[in-house]
């Protein structure tokens, strides 16, 4: 999910946990996972002692670049909830890979659940979800995360702002809300390229004829349509109000855009951004020292880019998933020295404190627990 306006949810909603059975709570005390998984893997690949994994059932081409997975998780796996994502990890290349992507389903009485993932120019992870996998393959999964969902009790209307593959966790929240007979008026505007870029339209179109208080408006930039601003939506600003609770979900600049135009207007403001911070007003060839503490490392890095950016650089390969500052994979302690989170402008100087590596940059030298 910028050195623009915070754009980005915490992972403070999450999908119920289970606690495993009493009698393998007691076992894991003797089993190896690892030697159990490998054995079990031989019988059905889904098998594990505690990871949870999926199997890609169904794939299909969901628009210009884009396929969906409908992937049938193990029992390790525990759900979620409309408008969250998932980490989803494969190896590449003879390394693992873990990248964060929406969940655009509904959770599934078979337990089955669905990502649709639009390919990146030089996206290790996107390319090989859309060009490489097929039915059959197994992914690993982690837990639900993300707030960017419905409350249980709807109230007034709510406008959906959506740009790219930023639709999926809101096309998930739309159908959620066609499960629920659509309890309140609901507009989406989802920007796109060109209309070859446009998921689920068939879909969305059909939603406006079934629900009279669902309106659906695509807009392609490169055909004529214009950028979200405010000419744009001033028809619909003008039925904003405090009853009126607003959603945006695409790259930095559009949810910060978003916000700027909602700000003050709208009874509450949710977004996320799926790019990665970019700072602003920083020197990119200034270099700090980070030392690596665990690993005895000390590396030199350009203070312009974000942590995690600048050691993968350098060959090191720290835990990560989303890198847009949203699942707290790449968290880890900052022993000493000035750190700045790239969303924010925060500056954090407090010794031994947890930083997200994936949107907070070096502005002195650092020692993190890596």
């Amino acid at each position: 999910m910028s050195a623009l306006t915070p754009a980005v949810s915490s992972p403070s909603a999450s999908s119920p946990r289970q606690q495993p059975p009493l009698l393998r709570r007691w076992a894991g005390a003797f089993v190896d996972p690892a030697v159990f998984d490998y054995w079990a893997g031989h019988l059905n690949r889904l098998w594990t002692w505690e990871r949870p994994l999926a199997r890609v059932v169904e794939r299909r081409e969901a628009a210009l670049g884009a396929v969906t997975l409908v992937l049938q998780p193990n029992r390790h796996w525990h759900g979620f909830i409309p408008g969250q994502h998932l980490n989803l990890g494969v190896e590449i290349e003879g390394r693992r890979v873990t990248r964060s992507y929406s969940l655009c389903d509904v959770p599934r009485a078979d337990g089955r659940f669905a990502v649709t993932v639009q390919q990146v120019d030089g996206g290790l992870m996107s390319t090989h979800l859309c060009t490489r996998t097929r039915v059959g393959d197994v992914l690993d999964v982690g837990p639900a995360f993300g707030d960017l969902v419905l409350p249980s009790a709807l109230q007034g209307r709510y406008l959906l702002l959506a740009a790219g593959s930023g639709i999926t966790p809101l096309m998930s929240l739309v159908r959620e809300l066609a499960a629920r007979q659509m309890p309140v008026p609901v507009t989406l505007m989802y920007w796109v390229k060109t209309s070859a870029h446009a998921c689920f339209v068939p879909e969305l179109q059909a939603l406006t004829q079934r629900f009279p208080n669902f309106q659906f408006q695509l807009i392609a930039t490169q055909q004529g349509g214009r950028r979200i601003d405010a000419e744009l939506l001033a028809p619909r600003l003008a039925d904003v109000g405090a009853e009126t609770h607003a959603l945006a979900c695409g790259p930095g600049g559009f949810a910060a855009q978003a916000r700027e135009l909602l700000a003050g207007q709208a009874a509450s403001f949710k977004a996320e951004a799926f790019t990665p911070a970019v700072p602003l007003n920083t020197d990119s060839k200034h270099q700090v020292q980070v030392e690596l503490r665990r690993s005895g490392r000390t590396l030199e890095v350009a203070s312009g880019m974000s942590l995690l950016a600048a050691l993968e650089a350098q060959g090191v390969r720290p835990a990560s998933g989303c890198r847009m500052g949203i699942c707290h994979s790449c968290v880890c302690t900052k022993h000493e020295g000035l750190a700045e989170d790239m969303n924010t402008g925060e500056r954090c100087s407090e010794p031994n404190s947890a930083i997200r590596i994936c949107v907070s940059r070096a502005c002195t030298d650092l020692s993190l627990d890596l």
